[in-house]
């Protein structure tokens, strides 16, 4: 069994065992014993597995131990250990740890707390526990400095670094309690946090603690790692899916200045799991140019394989015939046939979402030294337990034998959960000896992805004669991202494209959904915000169908339907509860923003559209104008999102507009397609991401908190720009759009 999220029995035990101790350089580390070490002067010295360091100047260093990918956790999570530390914020480093992982007698678990970035969790799942660090280490300070002055620990308060005992008018610095502090036990028992009307850090907007690194190009990303003695690779993969190596001729490759080795490397047979994603031909080098033009000088024959015929038209076609049949109910309320059967009034659409590419600016790269008995790997990864898996299973090395460095992520999106480009260094290294950078192109990373499922929804509502919503389902013909997986049985493919609870179950009473699985040879994978991206554009498009149907006014029906503030039980990621409430206090503030009741001139209209996303609620507003020729302008955008507690307000700004401008780039323009087995699209100049021209200078963002706890945020600002967008469209000329991208489709249908 793998490294999985942590439990609370987990974190119970980490902090039982938390400890303090002094580094050679006389600094306070309060973290996670790991191993002893020699030393000449002592025998052994206590290594630790730091949270926590307090140099001799007062200075902080606080660890990070979750991947960054761009969503800001190496600001926020250090926040919440320093908020209970109650240090002041300029005096802290950030420092990234490295993975962290145990062998036990019942297989591996964290060394400190689950690492990964993926599903919007990194500050849910740190909340507590992080803070609980943070306040462990203060008491410590706190308890050496009233032992030092003969008081009760509960006579001592903290601020800014320094344990200060007013009836006595002392004070001292942590540096100056170091050494004291080392010799003591950490608390047993967490101390009590603080309430959130104490919080100094946490709640207020800090920048990204590398931010100066990132723009004078200082900060490391995985494309910048340089060994001694490395050597470079290339891989020529296979451009077709499952398709093999028939023949090669390496003769011109191996004359190419700097080119020391050319082999195969396989990939899986067709429909077993992926390991790596496609059978290649590796070319090692003195440099990557070297490697890359010996790949250039590959002459290659490639076997087609099974999906030789696969192409995008016949994928639509297969779904239409699936739409005709009946497939698998994996959710039925009430009668939803005798409604529909009452009902007044049907509305019936289809809505076709495609396939698409991660397009992480920084293409996938890895640093793999596979020797004997170790493995040392560098790489831009979102779940480095999964790095150490993959490694493990292309070299048979014990995990415990294998080191995982992280370096900051240039994009991930759901991209760097999987770890092929690191199995595939690995491969490498272990077959040559040598330390190995692997570097992929943007070709590479466009035509070699694991793309977001592409699926037809099929929408159906039943209608009172009073336009009340009797009846609802839902049913899609998809191609699941559950492909391959060997742990996921056939009729639990739906779950990772229908969310069951997601609304509006438990509001309409006779409700469906309805899965059927399409056959597919393209990979499948997470991509920011799963399902959520695909779910949301439909269901939100469609209440707006239903509105314009029925001659009600779209943000009052969704506001009818979302309803009084409630928690619903909801079993998916992101639970256990949902309040539609929150999603009307969102949607009825961008609606007020945007200006939703002003009357607007021909060709220009408004937009709504909100989503419970991962435990956290977001809205959109977006106001276009549409030309008579059909030319698409976007005017304004407004953005407002409720995540529960605000860690880093900054922050959280800067994911709302991310999602936003990603929302609109997939929205207008990105679609992966196939002909003839291969991927068609190869760069920028097919796949074209949204240009600065496109996105309005108005993004006006929104944070309405709630609560006492945080959710996440990286994925809350895309699923529901789409369907926003495409409302706006069709107030402003009466064009609906149900097929993503937009691209030119208004100038067609208004050309005709």
């Amino acid at each position: 069994m793998g490294v999985g999220n942590s439990s609370s029995d987990h974190d119970r035990s980490r902090r039982r065992f938390l400890v303090a101790g002094l580094t050679a350089g006389g600094a306070l580390l309060v973290g996670l014993p790991l191993r002893q070490r020699a030393t000449a002067k002592s025998g052994s010295e206590r290594m630790l597995g730091f949270f926590i360091e307090i140099a001799p100047d007062n200075t902080v260093i606080i660890g990070s131990a979750q991947p960054e990918i761009g969503q800001g956790v190496k600001t926020s999570l250090p926040m919440l250990i320093a908020e209970e530390l109650d240090v002041d914020w300029a005096s802290v480093k950030v420092r990234q740890m490295p993975l962290g992982i145990v062998k036990t007698a019942d297989g591996f678990t964290w060394k400190y707390g689950g690492q990964g970035a993926g599903g919007s969790t990194s500050i849910t799942g740190n909340w507590t526990y992080l803070r609980e660090i943070g306040a462990s280490a203060r008491r410590l300070l706190v308890e050496t400095a009233a032992e030092r002055w003969s008081v009760a620990p509960d006579a001592c308060r903290t601020e800014s670094g320094r344990v200060i005992c007013d009836n006595d008018n002392r004070n001292v610095s942590y540096a100056e309690l170091i050494e004291a502090a080392a010799q003591r036990s950490m608390p047993e028992t967490p101390p009590p946090l603080k309430a959130a009307d104490q919080f100094k850090i946490v709640g207020t907007p800090r920048n990204v603690v590398d931010a100066h690194d990132i723009v004078t190009g200082k900060a490391k990303y995985g494309i910048d790692t340089i060994q001694p003695d490395m050597r470079y690779a290339m891989i020529e993969r296979c451009p077709y899916l499952d398709g093999r190596v028939a023949s090669f001729d390496d003769k011109a490759a191996r004359a190419v200045p700097g080119v020391l080795d050319v082999f195969v490397v396989e990939g899986p047979q067709p429909g077993e799991p992926y390991v790596i994603l496609a059978t290649g031909i590796a070319v090692v080098a003195t440099s990557t140019y070297a490697a890359m033009q010996g790949r250039r000088a590959l002459q290659i024959e490639w076997s087609k394989g099974p999906h030789a015929d696969e192409n995008t038209d016949k994928f639509w076609a297969q779904a239409r015939q699936r739409l005709e049949g009946t497939g698998q109910i994996v959710r039925d309320d009430g009668d939803f046939d005798g409604a529909m059967q009452a009902a007044a009034k049907a509305v019936t659409a289809r809505y076709e979402v495609p396939f698409v590419n991660h397009a992480p600016l920084e293409p996938q790269n890895c640093f793999a030294h596979v020797t004997e008995g170790s493995a040392h790997i560098i790489a831009p990864t979102q779940m480095p337990s999964g790095a150490s898996r993959a490694v493990a299973a292309v070299t048979e090395l014990p995990r415990e034998n294998i080191t995982v460095e992280m370096t900051r992520v240039g994009g991930g999106f759901g991209r760097r959960l999987t770890n092929d480009y690191v199995a595939e260094a690995a491969i490498i290294s272990k077959r040559t000896g040598w330390p190995i950078k692997l570097q992929w192109t943007r070709e590479d990373d466009v035509r070699h992805d694991f793309y977001r499922p592409s699926g037809m929804h099929e929408m159906k509502a039943g209608l009172s004669e009073a336009g009340e919503i009797t009846a609802w389902t839902q049913r899609l013909a998809s191609a699941s991202k559950y492909y391959r997986r060997s742990n996921v049985a056939e009729d639990q493919m739906f779950g990772a494209e229908l969310y069951v609870d997601d609304f509006p179950a438990q509001i309409v009473d006779n409700f469906r959904l309805e899965y059927m699985a399409l056959r597919s040879g393209v990979p499948r994978g997470s991509w920011r915000a799963p399902a959520h991206t695909a779910n949301a554009f439909v269901i939100q498009s469609f209440i707006d169908e239903v509105a314009h149907a029925s001659g009600q006014d779209a943000l009052q029906l969704r506001l009818k339907m979302y309803g009084d503030n409630r928690e619903l039980p909801y079993s998916n990621h992101g639970g256990p509860t949902f309040n539609p409430w929150r999603l009307s206090r969102l949607t009825s503030l961008v609606a007020e923003k945007i200006g939703w009741a002003q009357s607007r001139p021909k060709g220009r209209g408004v937009g709504l559209a909100s989503h419970f996303t991962f435990g956290g609620y977001a809205a959109h507003a977006v106001e276009v104008g549409v030309a008579d020729d059909g030319e698409l302008t976007i005017e304004r955008i407004v953005a407002a999102v409720d995540c529960g507690v605000v860690v880093n307000p900054r922050g959280v700004e800067a994911q709302l507009q991310g999602g936003t401008i990603d929302g609109l780039s997939t929205a207008l323009g990105l679609e992966i397609t196939v002909n003839d087995g291969q991927i068609v699209q190869s760069n920028f100049h097919d796949y074209p991401l949204a240009r600065l021209a496109q996105v309005p200078v108005d993004i006006e963002c929104h944070t309405l908190p709630f609560g006492d706890t945080p959710t996440g945020m990286g994925e809350m600002g895309i699923p529901t720009l789409a369907p926003a967008l495409t409302n706006a469209i069709f107030n402003a000329c009466g064009v609906r759009l149900r097929k993503l991208p937009i691209v030119d489709q208004l100038k067609q249908i208004m050309a005709t």
